[in-house]
């Protein structure tokens, strides 16, 4: 390799490491989109049409791919010779990987594809294993000289030949080339011979390949269920690239129907999951990627562009002490006091007419509530700020409001000037959030900021309260926000959530709040491994109100909901006695919480704030 394809390789590793890459979708889909037929050999474009081919990788890249596959998946000796353009192999690979190249710029890493030969290999075909990792060789070397800076094996539906391809391209590459090896399975998760995601993922571990994952074949939801095993059994990073859905036939043509909105959806999960590179496989376009592209900032602010670092200075001399918990608010003074508090959460009106808000809030102090969580935006929509909704009920009701500040919406200069305005109007507590990203709410064409994300707020705000601002200069004076995050125990990718959580505290948060619990042993064991950086946890929870509510905690925000309670809300004859139910089951997780934590969240579902005033009966005296 060239000293410049090994930089770039050492980078693709480095990035790899730190933090989830976004890959481009089908390159097959859009050449047929373009009027190409189906019989053709698509590789051969890279040499008779490359300007169709470079301007499918410059849409990609635009859309936010940060890895392009060049298109050379069917160039190797065996497929190109079913078209009669062997002799092509060399040009075909070489100007497949000069195209993506020229398209990737400095913006992009370009992985060189290889895919299946095409034949039957032994024992049930005449192509010996040694025939077929010649020919695997044969075109790894060539797309290694021509300045990859990965190698992707991809769509294989057989191990034996997955593994003379891995080892092929391990001796063309070399140990400085990362190589990415995927499979591609059934509606039932399996590969062809019946290998389920844990046997094929135990082989994976053993040979010489980087990361390793599935594509093509099933839509997203099948491959979210059988990347979930695979993470189980691997320390490996893993990467989904889906098929949109599974192809339909209209008036002759094979269509992908899964949206790019659906598709974004399940690459959240899949990141939530903890797969670390995600793209898209046949039926996906720029438009899928854009949406996915958007998914993974939400999940990882700042980390496309220039980051902006919000830290404060080695050296400090000129920082104000902060003001202690307990002299913050009248919250910090409570969990400073070891009382067990209660939140119940009002969202902010959509209109300019607050008074059910108000009055909500009203009936919370009377029944002895300690604060109002008023989230902002909640799932990107677009309602009265949640910074004005406070002041409202801190003036109107009598009662002390928590401001949920998400970084979705502002850059690091709204930020700071929002933080300074909220705390000189009296609202003092925060809890600091990423934010849902656009795709979740109704306005499909807003754009999201997410200069930083949640641990970078904290940060912004901990230097406010040390007097400095966000290129830590003094300001002459400071603020004393109580500073609080939030938390997810039932996390798919704990350590991730654990490890985030630990910077999140390093930033400065003085105590969190989780998402709805339902099943104590997550809590519990989230709990254990937070211990080395305890702070004051609030547990979420939320009363369900029927059986559909609990379907879409399990299957839409991937909140665990424990089969007992499904099985009670399933029982449930009337909306009445679901709801009454749903109560029930808080006032348990209540009981059961309380020994654990410093407090509870209540959510009032649907604006029934008389909901989580029953099951704040629960808490008894404090």
């Amino acid at each position: 390799m060239s000293s410049a394809t090994e930089t770039r390789a050492r980078e693709f590793r480095l990035q790899l490491e730190r933090r989830i890459l976004v890959a481009d979708g089908a390159m097959g889909t859009m050449l047929y989109s373009r009027g190409v037929f189906i019989n053709r050999c698509f590789d051969e474009l890279n040499v008779v049409q490359p300007d169709l081919v470079l301007g499918v990788h410059a849409e990609y890249v635009k859309a936010g791919a940060e890895v392009l596959e060049t298109n050379t998946f069917g160039a190797n000796r065996a497929r190109l010779a079913s078209f009669g353009i062997a002799d092509k192999l060399r040009a075909i690979n070489e100007a497949g990987v000069r195209l993506a190249r020229e398209a990737a710029g400095d913006d992009a890493f370009v992985a060189g594809a290889i895919g299946p030969l095409g034949l039957h290999i032994e024992p049930i075909g005449p192509t010996s294993y040694e025939e077929a990792r010649t020919m695997f060789r044969e075109q790894a070397d060539i797309l290694v000289e021509s300045g990859v800076d990965l190698l992707v094996l991809e769509t294989f539906l057989n191990l034996e030949e997955l593994r003379e391809g891995i080892l092929a391209a391990r001796e063309a590459a070399g140990e400085d080339l990362a190589i990415a090896a995927l499979v591609t399975i059934g509606d039932d998760g399996r590969l062809a011979g019946g290998l389920t995601p844990e046997e094929f993922t135990a082989n994976l571990n053993e040979w010489p390949v980087d990361i390793i994952g599935c594509n093509c074949s099933v839509g997203p939801k099948v491959m979210l269920e059988a990347l979930e095993r695979v993470l189980q059994h691997t320390r490996k990073p893993v990467c989904a690239m889906p098929n949109a859905g599974l192809p339909v036939r209209v008036e002759g043509r094979a269509m992908y129907l899964s949206s790019p909105e659906y598709m974004a959806q399940y690459a959240r999960r899949m990141l939530w999951a903890g797969v670390r590179m995600v793209g898209g496989c046949c039926g996906t376009t720029p438009e899928h990627i854009r949406m996915i592209a958007s998914e993974t900032r939400s999940l990882q602010p700042g980390q496309h562009r220039v980051t902006t670092v919000v830290e404060e200075p080695a050296a400090k001399p000129e920082a104000l002490p902060k003001t202690p918990v307990a002299e913050k608010s009248g919250l910090g003074a409570k969990l400073a006091a070891g009382r067990f508090v209660a939140f119940v959460e009002i969202l902010p009106p959509r209109g300019v007419d607050a008074t059910k808000e108000i009055e909500g809030a009203r009936l919370c102090a009377a029944h002895g509530i300690d604060c109002i969580n008023v989230p902002d935006g909640p799932r990107a929509s677009a309602r009265m700020s949640a910074q004005v909704t406070c002041q409202l009920i801190q003036e109107q009701a009598g009662i002390e409001a928590v401001n949920h500040f998400c970084c979705r919406d502002r850059n690091i200069l709204g930020i700071q000037s929002e933080l300074l305005g909220g705390y000189a109007a009296g609202v003092r507590n925060l809890i600091c959030i990423t934010g849902d990203p656009p795709r979740m709410g109704p306005n499909l064409k807003a754009t999201a900021v997410f200069d930083v994300d949640a641990i970078g707020l904290v940060n912004i705000a901990n230097n406010l309260n040390r007097g400095l601002d966000i290129g830590g200069a003094p300001m002459g004076s400071k603020t004393a926000l109580l500073i609080g995050v939030g938390a997810n125990p039932g996390a798919l990718n704990l350590d991730e959530e654990v490890h985030r959580f630990e910077l999140k505290v390093e930033a400065g948060a003085e105590y969190a709040v989780t998402q709805p619990v339902f099943d104590l042993e997550l809590l519990e064991r989230f709990l254990r491994r937070i211990e080395g950086v305890r702070i004051p946890v609030l547990c979420g929870i939320w009363p369900l109100t029927s059986l559909r509510n609990a379907e879409f905690m399990v299957n839409e925000l991937r909140v665990p909901v424990p089969a007992p309670y499904m099985e009670r809300m399933r029982r449930c004859e009337t909306p009445e006695a679901a709801r009454a139910e749903g109560v029930d089951i808080a006032r348990e997780m209540v009981e059961r919480v309380r020994p654990m934590v410093e407090g509870v969240q209540l959510s009032a579902p649907f604006g029934r704030y008389t909901m989580a005033l029953d099951v704040a009966e629960a808490i008894g005296p404090r």
